[in-house]
Formats: structure tokens, sequence, C-alpha cells
């Protein structure tokens, strides 16, 4: 190839790669510009439309449409449609955009309630690029931009009217509380965007080819001036390398030749410094971009792991804020506020709703029996009863809404909560509540040991009862104690009336609480008598409330309140006191009382009982032989070996022990041979039945029997007549306790019955009429 053609190529090459190079950035350029001021033009347009957010709130649809048909008005954009919030379709326009429609969590995925959200995705839904080549290589490719439609109007809150609502965006607070009711979704075309811009890139490809061609004629001309010297002297240095030539020959043609030579020289070592330049700009350029990649590639890493974290951390204090962590059941928290929703929604739609509170029977003992453990693991297997039992329901009677998905709650403690929302009848809570009791009821097996435990449930109906969440919740609580005070295991439903009991059980809670420091607390004493001799064995302690007011008032009534508020710790070792500083209040005065029985309550027999018999009696220094404590049969067989190490322990005391209303509770006999008993106590049902049929009098003889082979001292309690007496000391119990002898009286009429005559005279006469 020639001089003037390696030129020529050189400088088309050169021409037209520039040309593309500066076609390409401009392209790209136009189409990315007008790419951006068309969604920037959208979004600008949503946001200057506020009445989008009143037509979609009060569903004008035909004012929703013309809205949508002026928005896809520009040709790129294919497409609008209007949402819900909750994801629910308002309208699309065209009504068949004739192609796949993306749904819109893909759209909104990652995003929060108030962005705005742009994807770029293709005919199939994956994720392509927003540039010029993307534009080029699919007419199926669309810019996805979803604005969200907001409003100064809570939507869940009641609806407001057109003038409130217009009022309300007025606002100054409008702009700083905004609340998103619904989202716009316009699809802009790639390839139609690209044509909107064409008539642009075809203006800079025209000037790109005009200015290339001025190049290549530039380019001919010089060359043709340029080439006839340089032949000359090609001939030239043939001529001399022929060596025809031996002389210097002197080339004319003034400095031309030189001027060309330098200039293509200067050229040539322009072009060769320039493409060092480059090369080195480009090679640092690729180092920027290799180091800046790496670093976005690990901040990007960085931020993922931190959004992760971030989650985690939200949903694990969301479940510690409102899920109680034993059960997984929502807390009283997130109760009391998904029921103040569910209430005004009922209230709202002129709906029925039910709260239904449970509380377990005697779970206390449960508790104070076989530990706390065992008392977690029964929690959390009855809030899975209680979940499945409602789940079901739910789904067959009792949800209208599948989404309002509040079943159960447990409020602390051993209280669960039922709601149940859109009620078709209020008579269906009682089939609910049945239907709980039943669950509950089947034996549960904690830790060994297999337990029956049932609730006593509290109705409440709103709006029939109460409308809001403390009142409902008041209701409910009151109608279950009056369910436990009923007989247990059963549901009440709320009645007015059942507020007047409720304050005067609460009245009595409170001067319960006072009685012990208002010393209003006394004992009564019942003696124990040996019919053989007529010495009084011991004597009963049993507990009274004197009431200011209301009079004496008989255990029955305080002692399960004590119980249930916790008093009955305190409350009996307050007796056992009591009762020992009678002993030796008797003492002082020469009167011998040789032994005072207390009753134990199932809840005061804990781990630390025995520790506080023992600090009593040595604070009184009394003989540990003056006291017997009477334990009923549940006392001792919640816990088998603890019961069995408590009572060796009391038993090396030296406190005497007795079984009281032996027969009525477990009935199992094998445990009298394992605890170090002193006594049984016959229990008074059976001293009656004993003389009402022949299998009551073979049952008591029997027991009668079992005690004295085991060596067991005996006593029967409850004897008023002389037909009983007669029948237990022939049998062989020979103490005797009830109002034969003497009903029980304060400390200062039991002085005179201790004398040891005293009922000699009386027993006399009974053997006189049982014998005549």
């Amino acid at each position: 190839m020639t001089i003037a053609g390696r030129i020529n190529a050189m400088v088309v090459a050169i021409v037209i790669t520039m040309s593309m190079l500066v076609s390409g950035f401009a392209s790209v350029r136009e189409y990315r510009l007008e790419r951006d001021r068309l969604l920037e033009l959208l979004t600008d347009e949503v946001v200057r439309r506020p009445d989008l957010s009143l037509y979609l709130y009060f569903d004008n649809d035909q004012a929703l449409r013309s809205t949508l048909l002026s928005l896809v008005s520009p040709s790129p954009v294919q497409y609008g449609i209007v949402y819900r919030a909750q994801g629910g379709l308002v309208m699309r326009v065209p009504d068949d955009p004739g192609l796949g429609v993306p749904d819109i969590p893909t759209l909104r995925e990652g995003l929060s309630a108030a962005d705005n959200g742009l994807r770029s995705l293709d005919g199939q839904g994956e994720s392509v690029s927003s540039g010029l080549p993307g534009a080029l290589m699919g007419a199926d490719r669309y810019f996805h931009l979803t604005l969200p439609i907001t409003s100064a109007v809570n939507p869940l809150s009641e609806k407001v009217s057109q003038e409130a609502f217009l009022l309300a965006a007025t606002r100054p607070e409008a702009e700083k509380i905004r609340h998103v009711i619904g989202y716009l979704h316009l699809a802009v075309n790639q390839r139609g965007l690209l044509l909107e811009v064409l008539p642009g890139i075809a203006w800079v490809v025209a000037a790109c080819v005009t200015f290339a061609v001025l190049c290549l004629m530039l380019s001919l001309s010089l060359t043709r001036r340029i080439t006839s010297p340089i032949s000359r002297l090609a001939k030239l240095a043939d001529g001399i390398a022929s060596g025809k030539l031996e002389e210097p020959v002197k080339v004319t043609g003034g400095g031309e030749v030189e001027e060309i030579a330098a200039i293509l020289n200067g050229v040539i070592t322009g072009i060769s410094n320039y493409k060092k330049e480059m090369d080195v700009d480009h090679q640092l350029l690729s180092m920027k971009v290799e180091e800046r990649t790496s670093q976005l590639s690990k901040r990007n890493q960085e931020l993922n792991t931190a959004v992760k974290q971030v989650t985690r951390t939200k949903n694990r204090l969301r479940k510690m804020a409102y899920y109680d962590a034993l059960t997984s059941l929502p807390n009283r928290r997130l109760f009391t506020e998904q029921l103040s929703l569910l209430l005004k929604l009922a209230q709202r739609n002129k709906q029925t709703l039910a709260l239904l509170f449970l509380d377990l029977d005697n779970f206390k003992r449960i508790n104070d029996s076989l530990g706390h453990s065992a008392g977690d693991l029964l929690l959390r297997e009855v809030g899975q009863r209680l979940s499945k039992c409602v789940r079901d329901s739910d789904v067959v009677a009792h949800y209208a809404d599948p989404t309002a998905e509040i079943d159960v709650s447990r409020l602390g403690g051993d209280e669960f909560t039922v709601v149940l929302n859109d009620l078709d009848a209020p008579e269906s809570v009682g089939v609910v509540a049945e239907r709980l009791i039943l669950a509950l009821s089947e034996p549960m097996l904690i830790d060994g040991h297999e337990l029956v435990i049932t609730p006593s449930i509290g109705i409440a109906i709103a709006p029939e009862h109460a409308n809001e969440v403390e009142g409902l919740l008041r209701c409910s609580d009151t109608a279950m104690y009056h369910a436990k005070a009923s007989g247990k295991s059963t549901y009440l439903v709320y009645e007015s009336s059942m507020e007047e009991a409720g304050l005067d059980r609460l009245t009595l809670e409170n001067d319960l609480r006072k009685a012990m420091d208002n010393d209003e607390l006394v004992l009564f004493y019942q003696p124990q008598v040996d019919t053989r001799s007529g010495k009084v064995m011991g004597a009963e302690a049993l507990l009274r409330w004197m009431h200011p007011e209301q009079g004496l008032i008989p255990p029955f009534k305080f002692i399960p309140l004590a119980e249930e508020m916790g008093l009955i710790g305190e409350m009996g070792d307050w007796v056992i006191r009591e009762a020992c500083k009678q002993v030796q209040t008797f003492a002082k005065k020469g009167v011998s009382l040789p032994k005072v029985a207390v009753n134990v309550s199932a809840l005061q027999f804990t781990s630390s009982f025995t520790r506080r018999v023992k600090s009593i009696l040595e604070e009184l220094a009394v003989d540990p032989a003056t006291l017997e404590l009477e334990l009923t049969e549940g006392v001792v067989m919640g816990d088998t070996n603890a019961s069995v190490q408590a009572l060796a322990e009391l038993k090396d005391l030296g406190v005497s022990l007795s079984i009281d209303d032996f027969g009525t509770g477990y009935s199992s006999l094998s445990y009298l041979s394992r605890f170090p008993l002193d006594e049984l106590k016959i229990d008074r049902s059976f001293v009656i039945e004993a003389n009402n049929s022949e299998q009551g009098a073979s049952l008591v003889r029997a027991i009668i029997a079992m005690a004295q082979s085991l060596g067991l001292e005996l006593v029967a309690e409850g004897v008023e007549t002389d037909e009983q007496y007669e029948f237990m000391t022939t049998a062989g119990a020979h103490v005797i306790q009830g109002y034969m002898f003497s009903q029980p009286v304060p400390a200062e009429k039991l002085e005179p019955l201790l004398a040891p005559w005293h009922f000699q005279q009386q027993i006399a006469q009974l053997e006189s009429r049982i014998h005549r």
C-alpha cells in the first residue's frame, strides 16, 4: 500500500472511530436524559395530582380513569394500574394491556410503604438493564414505576366526607403525617422510549457522518499534495541506494519536503505519545474501576449482613414485646391492641364479639407440689390445646374475616383469653366454652405425672356488656370469679348482678388484709376427750375472724379467699404461733393441755414449711410434743418423695403428725405405712354414715382396724349423738371430738374443760343411757 493510501486509511479509521464513539455516547446520554425526564415528569405529575387519593378513597372510578388516561397519554407509557394499599386491584388503563403484568409484591419488594419504586423487567419478569443497550435488545422490556398514593386521612378510621378529606389535606400537619392508601403502577416501554429519542440520535449520527466525509475529502487533497514530493524523494533514495548517485543530490522544492517530513515526524511522534498516554490512562482507569468495584462489592455485602441482622433483631424485639415467652401466645399488650381494633371493627360493622376469660383451677397447688418447671410445662400444653381448639372453630363458625386471626392470648400466670369475633348468635359462645372445658379436661402427662386441669370461664359480650377493652375485661373477669365460686370447671356469662357480689368480695379482701394487723383473728378450741379416762387428750385450734362490722365470720368464707390472695402462709404461721403461746399460758396457770392440733393448708405445706415451724418452736421455747399438725391427704400426696422427707424432718423436731379427713381424698392406703404418722382422724361424714348404713359401719370398722394394726392413734370427729358415741367407742375409737362434749370455744372457755374430772360425770351418764 502506498503512503497516500496508508494516510487516507489511517485518517478514515480515526474519523470513523471518533464518530462512532461520539454517536454512541451522545445516543446513550440522550436516551438516559429522556428516560429520567419522562420518569421525573410522571412522578411530579402524580405528586401534583392530590385528586388521585380523593378519587381512590371515595371509589370515584370515572374520575380515577380520566386521571389515569392523562398519565398514560405519553406514547412510551404502555399502561397504568391503580392498587389498594393491601395489593387489591382497583383499575387498569387500558383494560387489557395485552401482556403479562408483574404483581405489586414483586414490584415493591424491599421497599417501605412510602418509597417510590422503579424496576426494569422483561416479559418474563426478570430484571434487565435499564440503559440504551437494553432497549435495543428487546421490545418487551419495561420500566415499572410504582408510586404511593398518600392521604392525610387514615383509611382504617371511619369514613369521612369529601369536605373533611380535603380539609385534612390542607392542614399543616398533613405534610408530616401521610397514610398510604394505594399505589399507581405505570409501565414505560423501553423500545418506545428509544423511538422518542431516535430523531435526536439521528441528528447526531448525521453530523458525525458529515464530519467524517469532510475529513476524508481533506485527507485526499492533502495526500495528493504530499505524495508528489515524497515520490520524488523516494526515487532519489532508490537511486542513492542503488549506488547510481555518488554525489549528494540536492532536492529542489524549497523547504516543503523538510516541512512535510517534520510534520509527519511530528504527527508520528504525537500519535505515539498520545497512544502511550491513552494506555497509561486506560490502565489507571481500569485499576480505579477494579478498586471501586471491589469496595462496592464489599460494602454491599456488609450492608446485606447489616440488613439481615437488623431484620432479625427487629423480629426478635417484636416477639419479645408482643408475645409471651413461655407459651408463644400474644401477651397482654398485643392482646389489648388487637382487641381494641376488633371492638372498633365490630362496632362499625354492627357485629357481636365475645371475650372468654379463663383461669386454671387450683394451678397454684400444682406449682407448689410439682415445682414451677412442671407448672410452665402445663401452661404451655394448655396454650397449645386452646390454640388448636379455637383454630378449628374459627374456620367453621366464628371468623367471617380470615385476616383477623386473634384467637387465644395469655395475660399472665394461669390466665388466658379467647376472643370470638363476628358471632352468628350469642348462644354460640356457650358451645365454644364447653369445647374448651372438654379439651382442657383431658389428662396431661407432665414430668411423669398424669394431671387433670379444669378452667373456670367468664364470658362478656360486646356491645351488650361493654364496648371498650377495660370494660369487657372487667366484666369477663367478674364472671370468671363467679364461675369459680359456683364450683369451678364451668362457665358463666356476665350479669349486672355480679357487680354487687364482686364489690362485696373486694371489700372482704381488703378487710382480710388488715385483719392480722388489727388483731381481728382469734382461735377457738374444740377438746378431744378420751372416753376411757374422761381426760382431755388435746384440742384442735380452729381459726375464726371477728369482723368489726359483720361479727364472727366462719373459716369456710375467708380461708379459700386467703389461699387465693397468698395470705394463707402468713396466716398459718400465725395460727401455729398463737396455739403454742396458748399452751404456754395454760401451763403458767397450772392447767395441762397435752397437745394442740393445727390444720395445715395445702398451699402452706411448701419446702420452707419445716424451717418455719422449727423457727416458731425455738422462738417460743415450747415443747414440740405439744404441737400436732393435721394434714389432709392431698397435702402429702403431691410429691411423695418430697412429702416423706418433709414429714421426716417434722418428726425429727418432735412434732406429732395427724392425717385429717382420712378417706375423703386419694384413699390410697399404701402411704400410711410410708409416712411417719402418729394419728388418724375419722372424718365426720364417715361417723354419720356409720349409723345410717351397714356398709358405712363396715368401712369405719375397717379404718379403725387398719389404724390399730399400724399403731396409729384414733380420733373420731363430728360425734354428736348417743348412737354415734356408742358405735365409735364400741368399734375401738375412744378419743372423741365433737358437739357431744363441746363446740369450738375461746381459750378462756376451754380452760375449765381441761380439768381432769370435767367430762367424767358426762361420760358416766352416757354409758348409763347406752347400757340401760
